[in-house]
């Protein structure tokens, strides 16, 4: 495995961790790692083959009833452990997410924060595992509700936060008792195996914790449509989350499914403006717009669209792009299909009677001749119809509409099959309190930006998914409930 002491630059030879040991690659085909800045290749995991599917579920199933044995504080003590060694290898990780994601530095210390945050809280949640005593109808009866474990989960995650989201998973199903099993993305699998190598250093035991690399439509879907998987919580694309809801259905799977946004921005014309620009933009351009909950529509009330458009148009052309391992507020998009996929979106928006406001684009010269590079672009549309506002860019392109009133917005924020995210910016009480009745998704951000509490619970509604993460509600997720009635007339 590779030595996260040292500073990670190429020829990074992975391998899959399965059973608390590190399986050799000698008989799998490797799938390279790019780094996105520059198109050099970091290293290679092994493409795992369904064998290495099952056995890593096999070796979950054999790990759990022990590790599920355990007392809650127990598993949570070595939850804290991972948490500090995280913490411990800030800059380490730091800089191995962002040479395989492409983030700034800046932005991969904070997600190595999260990691780290995201773990501790999933600790703290080991004395709230609660159940219920309910009257019974009977004499000499109680109706106990318990708590259990399903037994092994399995995580897919994404590659735009690749080590937080699989923290933000692996904390909570360890917490509760499951055992896990990581399909670690093969755009950015080093994040994953990181974690692993971290777990195993700080004494995890054989099997609660494993980490498979390989292609998602193959070993992703061996692991969803297996009967020992008991719970799949998956990040993804929509597209993504349908074809595992189709693979789940035989075995009537328990799916949570955090997928595709198409977040509504909206500003009122009593809205502090600057605030909501410095909002929006952030909302927008962070990891170069590869979040969920981004800044995906922005409905202007007609009498401040004008201002808003050129303080924010103004903003995002002074964002600076390049190097992520420097300071600067962008980097590259993940890989070359991710840039071809927003300019298209582009294209047939502009074709589709879109206004460039700023024409930033691929970059493809000069400093930007390697790697996968992609300037803030803002336009304007007349209708809700185009397909900048229907389809998710993800990407930093902001497209704005005017509106006359919050009502029109609300309504066009929620002619949608998504259902995620939104924000509102405005002064207006009554607005404030109606806003959150009206709008047709899971969060909602009042007058500030995304970036969503360890305390809260981050759900989608309609096609932006199924169950949801964080806060005690997330938690009780990794939790079946069991009914006894116990009579002892």
């Amino acid at each position: 495995m590779f030595d996260l002491t040292m500073p990670v630059s190429k020829y990074i030879d992975a391998k899959m961790f399965i059973d608390g040991a590190w399986l050799p690659n000698e008989t799998r085909d490797l799938i390279e790692v790019e780094n996105p800045a520059t198109e050099a290749i970091l290293g290679t995991v092994p493409e795992g083959t369904l064998d290495d599917a099952q056995a890593a579920l096999e070796a979950a199933q054999r790990a759990q009833p022990a590790w599920a044995a355990r007392p809650a504080i127990e598993r949570a003590g070595f939850v804290s452990k991972l948490a500090q060694a995280v913490i411990d290898r800030t800059e380490d990780l730091a800089r191995l997410i962002t040479l395989e994601q492409g983030k700034p530095i800046d932005q991969a210390r904070g997600e190595v924060g999260a990691v780290a945050t995201f773990l501790n809280f999933a600790a703290t949640n080991a004395r709230r595992i609660e159940g219920d005593i309910v009257t019974s109808d009977n004499r000499d009866e109680e109706i106990h509700i318990r708590r259990h474990p399903y037994g092994v989960v399995v995580g897919l995650t994404s590659w735009n936060y690749p080590a937080a989201l699989a923290a933000r998973k692996l904390g909570p199903a360890l917490v509760s008792g499951n055992t896990f099993v990581l399909l670690s993305h093969e755009i950015t699998p080093f994040s994953g195996l990181a974690l692993a190598q971290l777990a195993d250093q700080v004494g995890f035991p054989a099997g609660v914790f494993n980490v498979v690399t390989g292609r998602g439509r193959v070993v992703g879907q061996a692991m969803v449509e297996n009967p020992i998987s008991g719970l799949i919580t998956m990040t993804g694309s929509t597209r993504a989350g349908r074809e595992i809801y189709r693979s789940g259905a035989e075995s009537i799977k328990v799916l949570r499914l955090e997928l595709g946004g198409k977040a509504p921005f909206i500003v009122m014309q009593d809205a502090d403006i600057d605030a909501a620009v410095s909002a929006a933009v952030t909302a927008r351009f962070t990891n170069s717009g590869q979040i969920c909950t981004c800044n995906e529509r922005m409905y202007l009330h007609r009498e401040i669209a004008d201002e808003f458009l050129g303080k924010f148009t103004a903003t995002a052309k002074a964002l600076t792009i390049g190097d992520p391992l420097g300071q600067v507020d962008m980097g590259p998009k993940v890989s070359g299909l991710e840039v071809t996929k927003v300019a298209e979106i582009v294209a047939r928006g502009v074709a589709d009677g879109a206004e460039v406001l700023l024409e930033g684009g691929p970059l493809t010269e000069g400093v930007y001749a390697k790697g996968h590079w992609y300037a803030p672009t803002v336009v304007e549309v007349a209708n809700n119809t185009s397909p900048l506002m229907r389809e998710e860019v993800f990407g930093p392109v902001a497209t704005a509409m005017r509106v006359d009133s919050l009502d029109e917005a609300i309504a066009h924020a929620n002619d949608t099959s998504f259902g995620l995210s939104a924000y509102l910016f405005t002064n207006s009480l009554k607005d404030i309190a109606r806003a959150p009745y009206a709008l047709k998704c899971g969060e909602i951000y009042l007058n500030r930006s995304n970036g969503e509490a360890v305390q809260g619970f981050h759900t989608g509604w309609g096609q932006s998914g199924l169950g949801g993460e964080d806060g005690k509600y997330g938690f009780d997720g990794y939790l079946r409930k069991q009914t006894t009635y116990l009579n002892w007339g």
